[in-house]
């Protein structure tokens, strides 16, 4: 293990011996339709994606952002939305070139490129790969016509399953992202899109509770869905399923076959640096005295603009000592391996006393287990993971 950071100087400073692995987020925001339960910031695109524009926007904005990230190794790459995968391969090809140009971009770093069914031709995603895209993440949701009616979703069950044999026949390594406690679902059509994946041979699966949030459709128009213990048994049965055909449950939503975790998502996490470009784009950067977060213009049309006059970002912000302890558990508590300790002090700058109260409390409730070199969540940790959190909240 590498040296570890030392303790702050004093309450408003910290010092990071060594910097985190750094990871790039690309967010590309248009989509076909909003779905009615989408809180992300995404837009209809309505015919006009702007791609040469958007591109030189976020070639522009990663200029502006190179002295923060100067010379580090980015170890993986994803595009996120909206529905990135609406962009043509050339414009994707465009962006990544200039990338390499201006950052050293690891030769087997992982790339990541979120995709709809309803975006998916074979041509297209044979031209993905060719480019260097060496992964996919496919938004199924459900393999059931009348679930994906009732969500809202642009696809019906006869492209999702085509989508699936397309990523198959060009990435052997793709997620399948499906969601739960649907509208009109039961346990057995909860498991059923389960069996669906594994049958496809996905080497990873995202299993996600359907949520109600706010600014959304179905927060001002909720739809009726099962109640919280037949979500729980449907939580309970995907987990059980997904364990004995050999997918570990690695993050609270994640499972993934033999060395197939999502190298990006496992970052953030761990509590890595991401740079975040692109409309509405979050990211967190650590420097030798500070790590801070910011967030890019939202709107597509007004982010372009900054962005093309090299002022992108909307706030920036640093994250204070006191934070830290929290920020980083919101992360790490989600892995069921949860982290190594000298992991906290590496990547806060705090020495592991300054949270030793809030772990010897969290193992006497029964929420976490830890030795000399790790601290994990137990399984009633995972469960009431909240609860957990609460307790390295800043006083």
């Amino acid at each position: 293990m590498s040296t570890l950071a030392i303790q702050p100087a004093a309450a408003d400073r910290i010092r990071l011996a060594q910097l985190p692995p750094l990871s790039l987020y690309v967010h590309i925001p248009w989509c076909i339709r909003k779905c009615p339960y989408c809180d992300f910031n995404s837009h209809e695109s309505k015919g006009d994606l702007a791609e040469d524009r958007y591109v030189d926007a976020l070639i522009a904005d990663l200029e502006v952002a190179l002295p923060d990230v100067w010379g580090r190794k980015v170890h993986t790459v994803f595009f996120g939305g909206g529905t990135p995968s609406l962009f043509s391969p050339e414009a994707l090809d465009r962006f990544l070139s200039a990338a390499r140009a201006l950052l050293p971009i690891e030769a087997d770093a992982e790339i990541t490129l979120e995709a709809n069914p309803g975006t998916f031709e074979t041509g297209k995603f044979a031209a993905f790969r060719a480019l260097g895209i060496n992964r996919l993440s496919v938004g199924i949701q459900s393999f059931d016509a009348q679930r994906l009616q009732a969500i809202g979703r642009v696809h019906d069950d006869r492209e999702a399953r085509r989508a699936v044999e397309i990523a198959r026949d060009h990435f052997d390594n793709f997620n399948l992202d499906l969601m739960y406690a649907l509208p009109g679902q039961d346990v057995a059509g909860a498991l059923a899109d389960v069996e669906t994946a594994i049958a496809a041979g996905a080497p990873h699966v995202s299993a996600y509770h359907l949520t109600i949030e706010p600014n959304t459709y179905f927060h001002r128009h909720p739809p009726v869905v099962p109640d919280d213990d037949i979500a729980a048994s449907m939580q309970s049965g995907i987990e059980t399923r997904l364990a004995a055909a050999g997918y570990a449950n690695y993050e609270t939503s994640a499972f993934a076959r033999a060395s197939r975790q999502a190298r990006h998502n496992v970052n953030y996490w761990q509590f890595g640096d991401y740079l975040g470009i692109g409309a509405g784009a979050h990211g967190k950067v650590s420097l030798r005295d500070r790590i801070f977060r910011q967030m890019r213009y939202k709107h597509p049309r007004e982010y372009m603009e900054r962005a093309l006059a090299g002022d992108a970002v909307q706030t920036r912000q640093d994250v204070t000592p006191a934070e830290l302890p929290f920020e980083f558990m919101m992360n790490a508590l989600r892995l069921a391996e949860g982290f190594e300790l000298t992991i906290f002090t590496e990547r806060t700058g705090l020495a592991l006393n300054a949270i030793a109260r809030e772990l010897d409390e969290a193992e006497r409730r029964g929420l976490l287990e830890r030795d000399h070199r790790r601290a994990r969540p137990t399984e009633r940790g995972r469960r009431f993971l909240n609860d957990l959190l609460q307790l390295f909240l800043p006083s």
